[in-house]
Order: C-alpha cells, then structure tokens, then sequence
C-alpha cells in the first residue's frame, strides 16, 4: 500500500483509456519535446568542425563557414525528406516504416537497431555533457558528477513516467529559453559587431583568408559537424503524440525545427569566424561567443545557463521516441511485447524504464566521461538517415505520385550525402569506440530476429487451425503433503472442489520410516477420506521419486492431467520465511516446464 502511495506522489493518479486523445501535444510544446536534441546539437557542432580543420592549422579555421553551408543544405534536405516521410507514413515509427514498407525487412531492422542505439547514446551524452558544464562552473562537484548524472536521468524519466503533457510543459521552457537565449546572442553579436557595440576583443579578430586544405580534413569536419542533425529524425518517429491532424501538425513542427536550427548553428558558425574564436581550452566556443558579445554581464550567464538545460534536457528527445520505437517493434513481435503497453499515465512505462536503465549503465561504465561516449555518437542516426532517404527513393520510384521526380532527387542526393558522411564517421571514429555501434546493431538485428521467430512459432502452435475435438481430460489431482496439519485439511478440502469426477489423492515421500506410522494415523482421522500414497525414497529424495510417479499417471495418455495441490503456510512476518523449509518453491520449480500439469497454490497465512 505504501508503495502504491508513493507511486502516486511521484507520477500522479492512473489516467482512464478515454483520456488518450487529449494528452496528444499542440505544435508548441511538441517543438518542445522533439526539438530539444537538435537544437542541443548546435551548442557543439560548431565546436567539432573548428577541432577538425585546426588539425590543418589556425589558417584552417576559415574553412569553418563553407564546411557549415554544406551541413545546412543537408539539414534543410533531411528535413523536406521527413516532411514528406511524416506525410506519408502518419502513424509514426519514421525511417523503421519506411524502410519496412519499401526496402524490406532487414534494413528496416537496421534502422530500428541503429536508432535505438542512439537513443540511448543521446540520453548518455546529453546528460554527460550537461553535468560536465555544471562541475565546470562549479568545481567542488566534479568528484559527485557520476552521482549527478544519474539522478539527472532519473528526474528526466519521472517527468516523463508523468504523462506525455505534463513532460512537455516541464521541458518546454528551458527550450525556447536556449533558442531565445542563443538568437538573442547571435543578433545582438551581429549587430554589435556592424556598428561596434561590443567590448574590444581580446584576440585578433577575422582569421586569415582561404588556403589548400585536404578533401580528407575537410570530410572529417564536414561529419564532425554534422553531429547538428542528430534528433532531426524525432519527429517522423512520434507522430501519433502530435493532435490531429497528426501528419500536417507533423510538417509544421518539422519546418520549425528545421528553420530554428540552420538560424542558430550558421549564426554560431558566422560569429565565430568573424570574432576569429580558436576552439580549445577550458572554455566552449559557445561560451566564448557568448563572453565577446556580452563580457561578464547577465547575458552571458543566460546563455551559459540556458546551454547547460538544454543540453541535460536534450535527453528527452530520446524519451519521446524510444517507447514509441519500441512499441510499434513490439506490434510487429521483433521486442517483447510488454513494450506495447501503456502504463497507467497512458505512456510506454517500460520503454522509459529500460531507455533509463541503459543509460545510466553506460555512465557508470564509461565513468560519465563525455569525450568516451562521444564516438560512439551520431552514427545510429546517419544509418537511418540513409535508409529512410534510400527508402522514400524507391516510393517514389513505385508509386510514382504527384511530385515524384523532384522528391525523388531531394531523397537521393540526402541518401548519398549521409552515406558519405556515415562511411567518414564509421572509417574516422572506428578506433576511438564507434566499432562498438557498428557490432551492436547486428547483434540487436540478430535478438529482433529470434525474438520474431519466436513469437510466429508460438502463434503457429496456438492457432486454432486445423485444430480436432479435443479429447475428455482423465483429470488426477495429488496433494503433496509433509506432514498433517492445518494447512493440508485445508488443501484437502480445496483438492476436493476442483472437478466431481477427479481422482484426488494425497502424496507423502518417505525420507524417514520412523515418521511414516504417525503420519497415517493422523491421516485417518483428518484426511477427509482421501487415499493416502506412499512413496519411499531410501536416498531422502523429494523430486525424484514425485516425478516417477507422476510418469507413471502420465503413461496412460496425453489426456492425462494432473494438478499437483501443494499446502503452505506462510509467516506473517518477512524474516520468518527464512526460518521454514522453502519444499513447495522448489517443487513448483521442478514441475515449472512439465507437460498437461498444473501447481495449485493452496496458502494458510499464520496469524503470528
């Protein structure tokens, strides 16, 4: 009861079926929701090109503003493809419908494996990289950062166990509050620098102009930063929680998404190209823009405080869509389908509860180190990325709808520029950890298809077809007793309820003969009539000899049923359990898998 109550406090009372429609979010907050992990994304993807091309030399870093066009011209192509995907496919489930629809089964299952992987790399270094801006600023907590991280993951699940509304409104101000606090810094910065308002650097402004730089080091920075388009997939993935109409609510939020983040990653870029920002220190890029624009005033502890949200905020991209994932795998039997149930906020409860799992191990086992869990990053998403745009290619290619040859060609220029893009990453962050992505989705391929397999052979064997009469059942019902007392009149008693034409009988294996005289004396007087079987074991055996003489009922046919009735009483108290022999826990484990037997339960509380 106390943990019932206790439930309630943290995630509210249960929700009845009927609300479902109107916990659906409006565009406002579903921006909120889905956008918090790409609009995250531009706090560092700046911060990764200028790492690249500085391998190239400071020179390099002018480099900075093409390598960033490029990667808004594929965002703006990634985000047209999913406004046609979620205009196609409005029951949500993104690149893994797409690919199952039009390629075919395995690659859809790719997609699924490399998005789920993400996911939980989204969560791990979001949070990360959020508590690490909090130890930095305060670094008396970086021993607890490990600590912090994990209970960062555990407030984001709560909200989310919650219900899909109540996490939105949680979520939705600290995310219009970075994109507020950022477009503010790139206006003020653009227009500070226009009609000099701002404090005079401390560094030589504008970098040197273009010199020769290696396609391989520009390709490099061109994937780094294309870490800015992770979470762009969101929303092809959570369709069903928009409000009707789902599909057209769904391209809205898309343009949004799509638009806020080319403003706000070239903004970042162009401003630190112009103030000549060297990536490197103990400082963020970001951080940096934001001290030239605003020195040490206000404005600059807005933006540092807005980042640090969003960043730990990030996460709960990943909460919106890896239930939802997992529940339609689930309808398609790949995942258990407990992942298919709602719990009682109308939210995918074991969804949520495993994304947090994972998540926290891999904090704990990386040591919340975020340049360790780095690697391991945007690879899932550039997968589906491919396959969803190699996907929508061969629609249109099929269907041949209005429009088809001009989406076709956005669709297959996006697929053959994420191909490169994840062949860079994979080739250029395979040492550093992103071989451990590359071998976990064939592996989690491989459990989809097991778990499938499983799940048809058991709807094969359940199915009525071709299913003749079944024969009457010769029903046997054995009551195990160790002794005679109060519990096993009582199972008795039950024994003799559960059929009128069953053979009931009780059981007693013999492990010492001196008890046996005893045990029938009183078994004749409160046995209820009931024959009493005898079964000796000279090596003190229980099982052994209870199966034997099981086979031998069994014998007679598969008609055969028994119900093994077996007393127990149960203390009132926890630590009493462990004062009693654990008999009936060990017969109900050993009968557990046996064919046409059932194990009856018969309890007899104590009263102390």
């Amino acid at each position: 009861m106390r943990l019932v109550l206790v439930k309630r406090l943290l995630l509210g009372a249960p929700m009845p079926l009927a609300q479902a429609r109107h916990e659906r979010l409006n565009k406002t907050v579903a921006l909120a929701v889905f956008a918090s992990d790409p609009l995250s994304s531009v706090a560092y993807a700046t911060e990764e090109i200028l790492l690249v091309l500085m391998l190239g030399g400071a020179a390099a870093l002018s480099y900075s503003l093409p390598v960033a066009l490029g990667i808004a011209a594929l965002l703006a192509v990634v985000v047209v493809s999913y406004r046609q995907t979620v205009a196609a496919y409005p029951q949500g489930g993104g690149a893994y419908l797409v690919a199952k629809d039009n390629i075919g089964q395995y690659p859809a299952l790719i997609a699924a494996a490399a998005l789920l992987v993400d996911y939980v790399l989204t969560v791990s270094v979001s949070v990360v990289a959020g508590i690490a801006a909090l130890t930095s600023a305060v670094s008396w907590l970086h021993p607890y950062r490990i600590g912090l991280s994990v209970l960062a993951v555990v407030g984001i699940a709560l909200g989310n166990l919650r219900g899909v509304r109540e996490s939105g409104r949680l979520f939705a101000a600290p995310t219009y509050f970075f994109v507020l606090s950022i477009l503010g810094t790139i206006s003020y910065g653009l227009l500070g620098a226009l009609f000099d308002w701002l404090p005079e650097a401390p560094y030589q402004p504008h970098p040197p102009g273009l010199e020769g730089l290696g396609l391989f080091l520009l390709l490099r920075s061109y994937a780094a930063g294309c870490t800015a388009l992770t979470g762009v997939e969101a929303v092809s993935n959570g369709v069903q929680a928009l409000k009707p109409p789902e599909g057209r609510n769904a391209q809205t939020v898309m343009t949004a998404l799509g638009i806020i983040s080319i403003v706000m990653f070239l903004g970042i870029t162009y401003l630190a190209y112009d103030f000549g920002i060297v990536p490197g220190g103990d400082e963020t890029v970001v951080s940096k823009i934001a001290h030239r624009v605003w020195g040490d005033g206000v404005g600059y502890y807005l933006v540092q405080a807005s980042t640090l949200l969003i960043l730990v905020l990030a996460a709960n991209t990943s909460y919106a869509d890896f239930p939802r994932l997992s529940s339609i795998l689930a309808r398609d039997r790949y995942v258990p389908r407990q992942f298919a149930n709602q719990g009682d906020r109308l939210v995918f409860s074991n969804g949520i509860m495993i994304l947090s799992g994972f998540a926290v191990l891999l904090i704990v086992v990386f040591q919340g180190d975020t340049h360790a869990l780095l690697p391991l990053y945007a690879i899932g998403v550039f997968i589906s990325f491919t396959i969803s745009q190699s996907g929508m290619v061969r629609r249109w290619l099929r269907l041949r709808e209005k429009g088809w040859q001009w989406r076709m060609w956005v669709n297959g220029i996006g697929a053959v520029v994420t191909g490169v893009v994840l062949l860079t990453l994979a080739v250029t962050k395979f040492v550093e950890g992103a071989w451990i992505v590359v071998v976990v989705i064939p592996l989690l391929v491989a459990t989809f298809v097991v778990m499938h397999r499983h799940y048809e052979e058991v709807a094969h064997e359940l199915s009525l077809e071709g299913l003749e009469r079944p024969p009457e059942f010769q029903h046997t019902v054995l009551v195990l007793i160790g002794d005679v007392h109060r519990g096993v009149v009582r199972a008795v008693q039950y024994a003799r309820t559960l059929a009128p034409t069953a053979v009931v009988r009780a059981v007693y294996v013999e492990t010492d003969p001196t008890r046996t005289g005893r045990l029938e004396e009183k078994w004749g007087k409160w046995g209820l009539g009931v024959p009493l079987v005898v079964l000796t074991s000279p090596y003190r055996s229980l099982l052994r000899p209870l199966l034997d003489y099981l086979d031998q009922v069994q014998s007679r046919g598969d008609e055969q049923m028994v119900t093994i009735v077996l007393p127990e009483f149960l203390p009132r108290h926890w630590w009493q359990h462990a004062l009693h022999n654990q008999t009936a826990l060990l017969v109900k484990g050993a009968l557990l898998f046996r064919r046409n037997t059932v194990v009856a339960d018969v309890p007899y509380l104590l009263k102390r």
